[in-house]
């Protein structure tokens, strides 16, 4: 997919939540809700400023992120359902232990 979102918009893949209970209850796709995380495929350069500088985007392709029910636009590209975003609509970044162990080294 060859995809480059303008401003400070950001592409998510949504990540599949399971659709099997802890007590091996199936879960019907149309009765399971949509996930709202998500893996960031790609990223603007960012929100031009009043004063014309752009600022730096805090999120970066391959970020796992939680973002609302109802945030972004979901569109279709090569068969594949993604959702674009504005920046200030994602609520956190979802960092692994693994991750903060690198940082702190």
């Amino acid at each position: 997919m060859a995809i480059r979102p303008l401003h400070d918009r950001v592409i998510v893949k949504r990540i599949e939540k399971e659709t099997q209970t802890a007590s091996g209850i199936v879960i019907p796709d149309t009765a399971a809700e949509k996930p709202e995380q998500g893996e960031v495929i790609a990223v603007g350069p960012g929100k031009r400023l009043s004063d014309g500088k752009i600022q730096e985007m805090a999120v970066k392709a391959g970020d796992r992120v939680l973002f609302g029910k109802y945030a972004g636009q979901t569109v279709k590209i090569d068969d594949e359902e993604v959702l674009v975003l504005r920046e200030d609509e994602i609520l956190a970044v979802i960092e692994d232990s693994a991750s903060k162990v690198r940082k702190a080294a």
